[in-house]
């Protein structure tokens, strides 16, 4: 009986065993994947897991779902081309939820904001100016995350806080392999001030946009990269 996976994320260790178990040749190119509910006991992991897994190893190319006849390989191995498209489509997923969660945290955080959400999010804000100009890395990711979960805790929605900080690490990660993917470099530093000034200003339209602007514009680069 194969281990059981215990940490967490556990659609990305869903997503490696998966990969792994292909480019070992337990299932030939062609061949017609083990019903959801068998690969869900196999990994020791829920059927939303090997669901989720199973996506984004289609959206990297290295399976095909067909509706109504099942998920089939389409490719043995993982090449490094593969293997970066399979991080991109990861990212693109996390991107997806982040703009659910994030454009509607924008427009309650520019009606319900108080002067210590404000504080949070500016002084977040400065860290990841000072950091961006330093070229300090780590603790730019980490006043990006910080200065997005502001946002979001100045939304005085405790269940949506409670759902971004479950995505927390998720989002994280991708934000991190965005910022080291050189076809997806650019610089959104304006779009988080637009972002921090009309949240000051109680305009939630614009608030809105400026979350959009900054997500949607990754998320279409993300697209375009895997071909969906």
């Amino acid at each position: 009986m194969p281990p059981v996976l215990v940490r967490t994320p556990l659609v990305d260790q869903a997503i490696t065993r998966l990969g792994e178990q292909i480019a070992a040749g337990r299932w030939e190119v062609g061949a017609r994947l083990p019903a959801e509910p068998l690969l869900a006991q196999d990994l020791g992991v829920g059927r939303s897991t090997i669901r989720e897994a199973v996506r984004v190893l289609a959206h990297s190319g290295l399976l095909e779902v067909r509706q109504g006849a099942g998920t089939f390989v389409r490719a043995r191995s993982v090449p490094g081309e593969l293997a970066v498209r399979l991080q991109r489509a990861g990212s693109l997923e996390v991107y997806e939820v982040r703009r659910a969660l994030e454009v509607e945290a924008a427009v309650l955080a520019a009606r319900r904001r108080t002067a210590a959400d404000l504080a949070a999010i500016d002084g977040a804000l400065d860290r990841r100016r000072t950091a961006r100009f330093a070229g300090e890395r780590a603790a730019f990711l980490a006043a990006d995350l910080a200065f997005h979960q502001a946002v979001v805790i100045a939304a005085h929605n405790p269940l949506l806080s409670e759902l971004y900080t479950g995505a927390m690490a998720r989002i994280a990660r991708a934000i991190a392999d965005v910022m080291a993917d050189t076809a997806l470099t650019e610089d959104t530093s304006g779009l988080h001030d637009d972002l921090a000034e009309a949240v000051r200003a109680q305009d939630p339209q614009a608030a809105a946009a400026a979350v959009r602007l900054h997500l949607e514009g990754t998320h279409r680069g993300l697209a375009d990269l895997v071909g969906r």
